[in-house]
């Protein structure tokens, strides 16, 4: 392959320290990483353009070598091994856990033969704009001194270390090195802020043991012994893996701009904590029994959201923070040449009237398995619920952030039943304080207006909004909520109408782009959370063999190293969007869930 044709997403596994991700290659190329946090500016930027905008290689020189990987255990250390006509060569790729830095290591270990080795590390700050100023400089340890590499520009600063250094070439560092069978070679990159000392060196062999072992005990947390539980096990440690250690931030993905059709406009940066992706990832979380990490999001939540409830957001930066500014990086070409190329996200200033419904619910469920509620979060809940009460009829932009204008959407307007739904049960079932007859009337008068509304009895289906006959795949989670039963007839044709309408090679699209309700040009792929939506409401309806077989095909579609991206072409049976996407991983998990649920099997392995 052309180290100038992009590499498909399914191509690349990803890496990360609970503060930020990168991704790798098969080959071998980080091509993508922002530090030190999630959205931070990235200095490797070859993901959305050329070698040039940044990234660091090492591989065999050979570009037809066979190539396996795999994660160690349940972790993300990733172990990619080259085959070559000359021997065989293990590459070892880790963001250690637990020590507040920001490193990527690598360990080059030789197994067979002799492989030739290229190295290359090419910095570009601000997201492949500003070429830094590199120096080679010495280190003294004390019982030695080496060489390293650094790389400034205004606040940060990169130190390359490693067994042998790539030489300065056009602006790049470049090397070539032989690697015989017995032989290890280490490699390091550590950013750090530039008016800071350098950090000391790591010990490379001890900070992935310790990596490993960190991952480990938190994959032995999870109570799911279920249907499909290899790859449930690894959808939890990305949900994990896109969590702010610090803060209790959940960001939607590790990426900006990666397309939903390629060569379009449809280029999102999914790098923010999104209130409803986060809510959702902790239902997911919450039902494999993970509780702590629901008490750390709701401290972020209290912190991000403090102040009018007014002035709620529907997605923040990773610390809470509320300046989200859209705009264009027009130096970069884009993924596949897909423009533009965008950071930040204007959505941020839309009106969602959804997100205090999966809140809400994801809360509950937190109260339901024991997290008690303190004086802050209730009296948070509460102020925001009687905020709602005062604007629920208002048309929003919907789930799917439509551009196009305000509607009634259906899936808004359930969600705001379940607000209130859920309020009332924190009252009556756990003995916290609030207007409950208020909220109750509420609640009658929403499902009223939905059943009313929001459905066509011409096609026996709940509508996507209002004002239409079409579908939505967000009509699927209504059962999966507690709005009706799973195999209520109205819910029943709900299912028949997804399949007639939005059903796409055997997957689901999110709706039909053709009626130009998003206000968007061009078309999508079908939405990956949507298929296991699917899945879920099959399980509720009691459609078990459907259930099966489609999330059989559906945890197929995992690359070899179990991650998926936001979207699927099954034409071209590719990846598509960003990656890897919490949404499509949470529903994988709450799919499973449902399955094991309506199937009463705690044992069955599908991969």
């Amino acid at each position: 392959m052309s180290e100038h044709a992009p590499t498909p997403i399914e191509d690349y596994a990803v890496l990360g320290d609970l503060h930020t991700a990168a991704l790798v290659s098969r080959r071998g190329s980080i091509d993508w990483l922002c530090l030190p946090r999630f959205d931070s500016r990235a200095c490797f930027s070859a993901l959305l353009g050329r070698p040039e905008h940044g990234r660091w290689l090492i591989a065999p020189v050979d570009e037809d070598a066979v190539t396996t990987r795999r994660y160690v255990g349940n972790s993300f250390v990733l172990e990619t091994i080259h085959e070559t006509s000359t021997g065989r060569v293990k590459v070892t790729d880790v963001m250690p856990l637990g020590d507040g830095r920001s490193d990527v290591l690598r360990r080059v270990d030789g197994l067979e033969g002799t492989v030739r080795m290229v190295h290359e590390w090419t910095v570009r700050f601000n997201y492949g704009r500003t070429r830094p100023w590199v120096m080679r400089d010495t280190e003294d340890l004390g019982d030695r001194i080496d060489e390293i590499i650094t790389a400034i520009a205004g606040p940060d600063m990169l130190v390359l270390r490693g067994a042998r250094l790539p030489h300065a070439q056009d602006g790049h560092h470049v090397d070539e090195f032989d690697v015989s069978a017995g032989e290890v070679l280490t490699f390091s990159t550590t950013w750090f802020r530039s008016h800071e000392p350098i950090p000391p060196p790591l010990r490379i062999r001890t900070r992935i043991m310790e990596t490993i072992a960190l991952s480990e005990e938190y994959a032995a947390r999870s109570h799911y012994t279920g249907p499909y539980a290899s790859v449930v096990t690894r959808s939890l440690l990305v949900l994990r893996g896109l969590t702010h250690q610090a803060t209790g931030g959940i960001v939607a993905a590790a990426t900006s701009s990666l397309p939903e059709e390629f060569g379009g406009e449809r280029n999102w940066d999914y790098r923010f904590c999104w209130l409803r992706d986060a809510a959702l990832t902790l239902e997911a979380m919450l039902g494999c029994g993970y509780v702590e990490e629901t008490e750390l999001w709701r401290a972020w939540l209290l912190r991000a959201v403090a102040g009018d409830p007014e002035d709620m957001q529907i997605m923040y930066r990773v610390d809470g923070g509320r300046d989200l500014p859209e705009r264009v990086l027009s130096h970069l070409p884009g993924y596949a040449g897909s423009q533009p190329v965008r950071v930040g996200n204007a959505a941020v200033d839309q009106r969602q009237t959804d997100v205090l419904g999966e809140v809400m619910i994801s809360l509950d469920h937190a109260r339901s398995r024991g997290l008690e509620e303190n004086d802050d979060s209730w009296h948070l809940q509460r102020a925001l619920v009687n905020h709602l009460a005062k604007h629920w009829e208002e048309a929003d932009n919907g789930l799917w952030e439509i551009r196009g204008p305000l509607r009634h959407f259906t899936h808004s307007r359930v969600m705001v039943w379940a607000a209130f739904d859920r309020a009332i049960r924190a009252v009556e079932q756990h003995g916290l304080e609030g207007p409950v007859d208020e909220w109750r009337e509420l609640r009658d008068r929403v499902r009223e207006e939905v059943m009313e509304k929001g459905f066509s009895v011409e096609r026996n289906t709940f509508v996507q909004h209002y004002d239409t006959t079409e579908v939505d795949a967000s009509l699927l989670i209504l059962s999966s909520i507690g709005f009706v039963d799973g195999d209520d007839p109205r819910m029943l044709g709900t299912i028949a109408a997804v399949e007639h309408d939005l059903m796409r090679d055997g997957l689901v699209m999110r709706y039909r782009t053709e009626t130009n309700v998003d206000g968007i040009a061009g078309d999508e792929h079908p939405f990956l959370a949507c298929s296991f939506w699917l899945v879920t409401a099959y399980a509720k309806a009691g459609m078990t063999t459907e259930a099966t077989e489609l999330m059989d095909r559906l945890v197929g579609l995992t690359n070899d190293v179990g991650l998926l991206s936001e979207e699927y072409d099954p034409i071209g049976e590719r990846m598509v969007g960003n990656f890897p996407q919490a949404f499509s991983h949470l529903t994988l998990v709450g799919a499973a869930l449902a399955l094991e649920k309506a199937t009463g099997k705690a044992t069955h392995e599908a991969r």
